[in-house]
């Protein structure tokens, strides 16, 4: 059942780092229902786009379709969070305000509530109003320059840091430690993640090297951002890349010796002004054979070498396989819940649910009665699946 079972959660239909922490806490065992909007008359729905962005986000939640526009939608979702443990929305600051259910509507309808809210600035600060995507939240924050070669632009390193490390995985662990005081105090409270704040705290160790003077801010010359021979990516024979992290002395030692390298030809690992030339080195030398038979060579070393895999071929490597690191969810490839419970395991119940799929299942266990229920579905308050309301 997870850790998480018995811990309800009321989600509001976004994109990127919000249906992330719906994911995250709903695979640990939490019940998430997500408040999608109502579909249009031609079957579509305006969160058509946040569908095709989050995929498999959308896994292991219960749908249920709202117009939030309506007061009847805005009532339906006070009487869904009067029982909730937390609450997750990602609009910019004020929109829930605006709509009826900021935090002193829904604190004052359920005191224990946990308001969980993602922005890419935070809720106040000059730019909380500001559009903006993860890379410019990195930007700001001052990731994003140390990324990517020295004598290149920044490197975008996919969408990682700010949506779903700084941002999503942070919203988590804040609404699970602030849902664990609640359960102690009986009081809620907001929870204000920011995404540029969660990029940056990311950085904390990076941080702390500057401020001593023992970072290099000029890109790929640090010992851990390409900069160090030992610490780099390298090309093959067959234009594939290998991994190369033999930071410590015995792991180096290792890798010197499977490269038919003596230690007693080369520099000292660790001076700086001999890593341009020793990368020449690795790289000549790492050019002569496939990944695969570097792979093979290297694997059992403990030379902390691995090969560069896609996302086509990572679900194959031998051991996610021997962990079952990956899962199929709606016929669709994608990592397993993470991390592992010994006594709690983790589980995902259900793919992604359309817009509305579980309206009626949902507000009939809150407790509301058929009258109510079928008087919001004809006023397109709410909306359901033919086949639930038939049921």
């Amino acid at each position: 059942m997870g850790p998480l079972a018995g811990i309800s959660v009321v989600e509001f239909a976004g994109i990127g780092p919000t249906p992330f922490v719906a994911l995250l806490l709903s695979d640990l065992g939490a019940d998430v229902i997500t408040i999608d909007r109502v579909p249009s008359a031609d079957g579509g729905t305006p969160d058509d786009l946040v569908r095709m962005t989050t995929g498999g986000l959308g896994r292991g939640r219960r749908s249920v379709a709202v117009d939030l526009k309506s007061p009847g939608g805005i009532d339906t979702v006070l009487e869904l969070l009067k029982n909730a443990d937390g609450l997750i929305e990602g609009y910019r600051p004020g929109v829930m305000e605006r709509l009826g259910l900021g935090p002193e509507v829904c604190l004052a309808r359920n005191p224990r509530l946990v308001f969980g809210r993602m922005t890419g600035w935070g809720q106040d600060g000059d730019l909380a109003q500001r559009a903006g995507h993860d890379l410019n939240y990195i930007a700001v924050a001052g990731v994003l320059h140390h990324i990517g070669g020295r004598d290149q632009a920044p490197t975008v390193p996919l969408n990682l840091i700010g949506d779903f490390g700084g941002g999503g995985l942070l919203l988590a662990f804040g609404m699970v430690a602030a849902m664990l005081e609640a359960k102690n105090s009986g009081r809620g409270q907001v929870v204000d993640a920011s995404m540029a704040e969660g990029s940056a705290l990311l950085m904390t160790m990076m941080y702390e090297l500057s401020g001593r003077g023992m970072w290099d801010h000029d890109r790929e010359s640090n010992m851990n951002d390409g900069g160090a021979h030992f610490y780099s990516v390298y090309a093959t024979s067959d234009d594939k890349y290998v991994a190369v992290a033999a930071m410590e002395p015995k792991f180096y030692a290792n890798l010197l010796s499977a490269l038919g390298l003596d230690d007693r030809d080369l520099p000292d690992q660790w001076d700086r002004s001999r890593w341009p030339a020793l990368r020449e080195v690795f790289a000549e030398i790492f050019r002569t054979r496939t990944r695969d038979a570097w792979t093979a060579l290297l694997e059992n070393t403990d030379s902390c070498v691995t090969p560069v895999l896609s996302m086509l071929e990572a679900p194959s490597h031998r051991h996610n396989v021997s962990r079952n690191a990956f899962i199929k969810v709606d016929d669709i490839t994608q990592p397993a819940p993470a991390p592992r419970f010994s006594r709690t395991p983790t589980q995902v119940r259900r793919g992604v649910a359309e817009p509305g799929q579980h309206s009626v299942e949902v507000l009939r266990e809150a407790g509301m009665d058929e009258a109510r229920i079928d008087a919001l579905l004809a006023s397109g308050s709410i909306a359901s699946t033919a086949q639930e309301v038939k049921a």
